[in-house]
């Protein structure tokens, strides 16, 4: 071990403070709860100092050379520092409401261990220095905070548990494959080397093989279309406070992979920015429209979320073609520094909300719009939280949304004017690696055209975020429920909540409109922090945020988003009942759900059917081969045929059966043959060739051949295991 500790106990304190909650919650729930927050506490005031302290620092690395066969190395750095301070701040925020909140759950002692274990697992994450460490921490999480989806052990709960689990385990293995290519193309991890070592390399077909293996297994955890599934359904099922953090901080884990990846190994290449860009704008629309398609609390805020994603992946992609070359690098800063912002903005707002949703479901143990309609009238704290996060996210000025939706927009308005005034190859300035056909791709994802409609479509999902937002705070703070008096009891609620999750929802709620308030002196400070991953030319650009043309697209959004609100919602996403009370309806079609129309069918049912029609046709042929051999060139021994004298066990057997045949036939039944058709002492005979013979077959079948390979396989794995 070699360096300062100081990461490493970041880390592991986390994880060694689970297993010492685990074992006093046993005896004592309450102190347990204490410990629990105070590590919560302790871990933010950490990190808080070694941002504080960071500049005289200069950061911190340690190595551990022995762990796991290449090692953990981890460091504090820059965009490191400030992510971990993120991730300390939720699980600190969620901690306080987390003992209210689960005031009348069971397992809670189950809960709590995974929750710190995840914290441990998290910071790793975005400490560690060398994608291999990356993916180690990587596993460790997504494997413990699937007990958060699971956690309420009910059918809907472990199915979505499955399905989270399921993506994460096949996006692990795909990343770890990725890491394989990309160690053998390069040579190195390190994210350090791999800027400069991937911009010598030859090979860039097998980078790009490495680099797509890589964005999948990061996707996967992101929620990028289409490995999204995950997200609408383990947030609805998921508690509160675990919603928020895998909303919040466990999706950036996978932002934070592909930035990694896009930044060092693809770092002036306008093909990977166009691949990402695509990925970006369908993520952002598809999450918008289903956020604004569902009648669930805590589904549209995970749909919500997928959108975000696609929000930040645009700006990554946008990262990626301005810093391709040429003029575009004077302006990629804007890209980057929006990017990092809106990551921030978005951990930020989605503890807060779903804190809040935390509240509603505490207090009526419902989430669908009609029962919970009009729960938050009356609330004054709940409603103010609320709405600075619906204000955040939907980008509205003077709160922090705005100011990093306004910067992503500003790049794409940037590199489209750049391809209006110059020639594509001039500002792209990238060496296409795979020909004619991805240079088409690239030039005609960067074309002015095509980039005018990214920049729509970019204020149309503002538009669904403002839409979907404010259909939430209209149902919640103003509407009443169609039921008097589930009215009345929710007016008459004065403690929904207690003081500690009041201080973790207000609190995180503060923060959005002081850093919307203040962007030149704290967004743009944080933008400062990513630079270390980013490798983006620092041109000091600054950007206007309250001048006229930066409030012009965010008032087009705002502008799209009422009359998406009130031309779709209360018209189309509405019936009127008989009553006169008008009900929100789900008007999403179930061939939309890829889960159940596409993956499932297909990966349970098709491919399995396709493959076993296959390996039954070739084991049928292979047969058919053997046996023609068998009786021409080989003329081996006839296999044997039925015999009726069977053996001396055969015989006894038979007699027994036969013996009571004839009893129950003179007692019983009243029956008296003279003889049986066959008797018992056949039947056994041939039953016992019929085995043999068809253990000859299958002896000499393709199938006991596979048999055989999988057992010797089997144990040839076991002996290099314990060889090794």
């Amino acid at each position: 071990m070699v360096g300062n500790p100081i990461p490493a106990i970041l880390i592991f304190y986390p994880m060694f403070a689970a297993v010492a909650v685990y074992l006093i919650g046993r005896d004592n729930k309450k102190i347990r709860d204490y410990i629990v927050q105070l590590v919560g506490v302790t871990e933010f005031l950490a990190f808080v100092i070694v941002a504080v302290c960071f500049q005289e620092t200069g950061g911190l690395s340690f190595a551990w050379n022995g762990f796991a066969g290449l090692g953990m190395h981890v460091t504090l750095d820059g965009f490191r520092v400030l992510y971990g301070l993120i991730a300390a701040l939720m699980w600190m925020m969620t901690a306080l409401f987390s003992g209210e909140y689960f005031a009348h759950y069971r397992n809670r002692n189950r809960y709590y261990f995974f929750y710190l274990m995840t914290l441990g697992a998290t910071v790793g994450v975005f400490l560690s220095s060398d994608l291999y460490t990356t993916f180690l921490f990587f596993e460790i999480m997504s494997f413990t905070s699937y007990v958060w989806v699971a956690h309420d052990e009910k059918p809907e709960s472990l199915r979505a548990a499955a399905t989270y689990l399921a993506v994460a385990v096949i996006g692990g293995l795909v990343m770890l494959m990725g890491l394989f290519l990309l160690y053998r193309t390069v040579g190195t991890l390190d994210m350090a080397s791999l800027y400069e070592v991937c911009a010598a390399c030859e090979d860039k077909r097998m980078l790009y093989a490495a680099g797509i293996c890589l964005l999948f297994g990061f996707g996967a955890k992101a929620g990028a279309f289409p490995l999204h599934i995950w997200l609408p359904k383990a947030h609805p099922v998921a508690p509160a406070p675990a919603s928020a953090l895998l909303s919040g901080i466990l999706t950036k884990s996978g932002i934070f992979g592909i930035l990694v990846v896009s930044c060092n190994v693809f770092s002036r290449n306008a093909t990977w920015g166009a691949l990402i860009l695509t990925l970006g704008v369908i993520t952002m629309v598809a999450g918008a429209v289903l956020a604004l398609l569902s009648v669930d609390l805590k589904r549209t805020l995970a749909c919500s979320s997928m959108s975000q994603i696609g929000f930040i992946l645009v700006g990554v992609g946008m990262l990626c073609i301005l810093n391709g070359g040429g003029n575009g690098v004077l302006h990629a800063e804007i890209a980057a520094r929006g990017t990092l912002l809106h990551m921030v903005n978005h951990s930020l707002i989605k503890l807060v909300l779903f804190m809040a949703a935390g509240v509603v479901f505490m207090n009526v143990h419902k989430l669908n719009l009609n029962d919970i309609r009009g729960f938050g009238r009356k609330k004054p704290l709940l409603h103010l939280a609320f709405l600075s996060g619906a204000l955040g996210i939907a980008g509205v000025p003077l709160f922090n949304g705005y100011i990093s939706k306004t910067l992503l927009h500003e790049s794409i308005v940037m590199a489209k004017e750049l391809a209006l005034h110059a020639p594509v190859a001039n500002w792209v300035g990238a060496a296409f690696p795979f020909g004619y056909e991805w240079n088409a791709f690239a030039r005609f994802v960067t074309s002015p055209r095509v980039l005018e409609i990214v920049e729509w479509l970019f204020l149309i999902s503002g538009g669904l975020t403002a839409a979907y937002m404010l259909k939430l705070y209209i149902c919640l703070f103003w509407e009443k429920n169609k039921d008097a008096e589930e009215q009345a009891r929710f007016d008459g609620m004065k403690a929904y909540m207690n003081k500690k999750s009041a201080f973790a929802i207000v609190g995180s709620a503060v923060l959005l409109p002081v850093m919307g308030l203040f962007p030149y002196l704290i967004t743009d400070r944080i933008g400062v922090f990513g630079e270390n991953i980013l490798h983006v030319e620092t041109a000091c650009e600054t950007v206007s945020y309250f001048g006229l043309e930066s409030l012009k697209g965010g008032l087009i959004s705002l502008a799209i988003g009422i009359v998406l609100y009130f031309g779709v919602v209360r018209t189309f996403l509405m019936k009127d009942e008989k009553s006169g009370e008008q009900l929100y309806i789900n008007r999403l079609p179930k061939w939309f759900d890829l889960e159940n129309g596409v993956y499932r069918p297909v990966l349970l049912k098709g491919i399995p059917a396709v493959l076993g029609f296959l390996c039954r046709i070739l084991d049928t042929l292979t047969d058919g081969i053997l046996i023609v051999l068998r009786k021409t060139i080989f003329r081996e021994s006839p296999i044997p045929h039925e015999r009726e004298q069977g053996t001396i066990f055969t015989d006894m057997a038979g007699s027994v059966g036969d013996f009571f045949h004839r009893l129950l036939n003179r007692t019983i039944r009243r029956k008296h043959p003279k003889t049986l058709a066959r008797s018992y002492r056949q039947v056994i005979a041939l039953k016992r060739e019929e085995f043999r013979e068809n253990n000859v077959l299958i002896a000499r079948s393709l199938s006991f051949g596979l048999l055989l390979f999988c057992a010797g396989f089997l144990f040839t794995v076991i002996y290099l295991l314990f060889r090794a």
